[in-house]
């Protein structure tokens, strides 16, 4: 054999095992992991359309010709290794889909999916349980692929993101990196209820327009549409694209054209000449509709006789209105002593001197819309550390619920004197004022609440509310309108408590 084939053979050989090396096995020109959880121990039931929107997704995904790799209800451990799989799959040059359907928590500007197993109480918690989808775009990234595409269905209300927790509400807007196509179910800091039906709105207009032959960037802003007008406004999913060159799911089919004919070639005769004007059918002769014996008009001589006056019998004088503004009575559900109460209750049983503990029951029966309950176990913190001030703020809020509307005052004002800038404090004495018919001193509170969170729904709510009761009803209203768009549950979490 000759030298020079030899050197030849043995570049090839390299060239071979340099390909092999830079792309991992099972790498593919798709992939996609698709992750849907519902059963979240925290939380009173599953979610009903998680995994349900997750299964549907990956169908059309691998018709689409994607490789997908999927999870239901997976734990932290489970949800990191499904993200070590997805990344060692992706090839360099290659397209990289990431759907998540469950819970997500926004915290320092950053969004977090949430797994199953997640135990926060703190936004620190947040960040070492969670797994923040700016980290999942940079892995997709760092793995070469040019396109990354991220659709998140976690805008929902949560038993981590309530009253109970000072943290934003929804998501945050990701910063992605370039060759990036997103999609949230909601605006950046909103959340959603989730509605009835198979699937979500959102996964069900998603699956309605992804059409073969139609570009990801249109797929993306026709699902916003069509949520947005299937919703009448009230949500519209969030787009953002840093794509150069379209993207298809499924690549446009090749249509058969007819070559075009040179300019100078003659056209072809037809074997048959036109048809004369004379051979045409006859046009159908147009025959009028019957006459209708239409009843006669009324004649103008005769009009209706005229309703006789009749003065409107005297009314009493209404009543002056109570001090305390009318709400319905609060009722709570049945007790339940669920697995993560019963792991507190073993908590306290060992340690009854573990104000944490107490906090961290009282959180959960408020949860649970056990208030009653909740209040009790914030006093027990409040006897234990006497400067929780949000022992303090939470307690007011769970008396003011029930009705003990005076000592959730003296809680809420105990509160804010112990953190005199503590906006959720200012928003429960809000509420307070606003159940007892002080609706200014209301209206003050949560334009205070506001000036420092002004996306605070259950604030702009509530000033709405009170600036309504108080003969404002075009800026109340308009007060409402904010917060649905905000938060789209805030009516119901108001009735809730006893206000409507």
């Amino acid at each position: 054999m000759k030298r020079s084939n030899v050197l030849f053979g043995l570049i090839v050989w390299l060239l071979a095992a340099l390909s092999f090396a830079s792309s991992p096995a099972g790498a593919a020109d798709r992939v996609a992991l698709v992750i849907g959880n519902a059963t979240y121990p925290h939380d009173e039931r599953a979610l009903a359309q998680p995994i349900k929107d997750a299964r549907a997704i990956a169908k059309e995904l691998r018709r689409a010709g994607f490789e997908v790799i999927t999870g239901e209800d997976l734990t932290r451990q489970k949800l990191r290794a499904a993200l070590r799989d997805f990344k060692s799959k992706i090839k360099p040059g290659s397209a990289a889909l990431f759907f998540f359907s469950g819970y997500g928590v926004q915290t320092g500007k950053r969004s977090y999916v949430i797994p199953v197993d997640a135990q926060i109480w703190t936004e620190g918690e947040v960040k070492r349980d969670g797994i923040s989808i700016d980290s999942i775009l940079s892995a997709m990234d760092s793995a070469g692929a040019t396109v990354k595409l991220v659709i998140i269905d976690a805008a929902r209300r949560n038993p981590f993101e309530r009253r109970f927790r000072g943290t934003s509400i929804g998501l945050s807007a990701l910063t992605a990196p370039a060759g990036t196509l997103a999609m949230y179910s909601a605006a950046p800091d909103r959340v959603l209820y989730d509605t009835s039906g198979e699937n979500s709105l959102f996964v069900t207009e998603f699956l309605k327009e992804m059409r073969p032959g139609v570009s990801a960037q249109r797929i993306f802003n026709n699902t916003q549409k069509g949520v947005s007008q299937a919703s009448k406004n009230e949500r519209v999913p969030w787009v953002s694209s840093s794509l150069v060159e379209d993207f298809y799911f499924e690549k446009p089919p090749v249509v058969a054209t007819r070559p075009e004919r040179p300019r100078d070639e003659p056209a072809p005769k037809r074997d048959e000449p036109p048809p004369k004007r004379d051979d045409l059918p006859p046009a159908t002769r147009y025959e009028p509709p019957p006459a209708r014996d239409d009843p006669p008009p009324p004649k103008r001589d005769d009009p209706p006789p005229a309703a006789r006056y009749e003065p409107a019998p005297p009314r009493d004088d209404p009543p002056p209105p109570p001090r305390v503004e009318e709400t319905t009575r609060y009722e709570p559900p049945p007790v339940k002593r669920d697995r993560v109460i019963r792991d507190l209750d073993r908590q306290i049983d060992r340690n009854p001197r573990d104000a944490d503990a107490y906090y961290k029951r009282g959180q959960q029966w408020a949860m649970r819309r056990q208030y009653a309950l909740a209040s009790d176990d914030f006093g027990e913190a409040i006897r234990l550390n006497p400067k929780d001030a949000e022992s303090f703020n939470n307690r007011c809020f769970t008396r003011a619920v029930i009705g003990e509307l005076e000592a959730a005052l003296d809680d809420c004002n105990e509160a804010i004197r112990l953190r005199p800038d503590y906006t959720d404090a200012f928003d429960s004495r809000g509420f307070t004022y606003l159940k007892l018919g002080r609706y200014r001193r209301a209206i003050a509170d949560f334009s205070r609440a506001l000036k420092a969170n002004p996306d605070m729904a259950s604030a702009l709510y509530g000033r709405g509310k009170a600036k309504v009761k108080n003969g404002d009803r075009r800026g109340g209203n308009a007060d409402i309108r904010a917060a649905k768009r905000i938060d789209s549950t805030i009516d119901r979490e108001y009735e809730d408590y006893g206000v409507r």
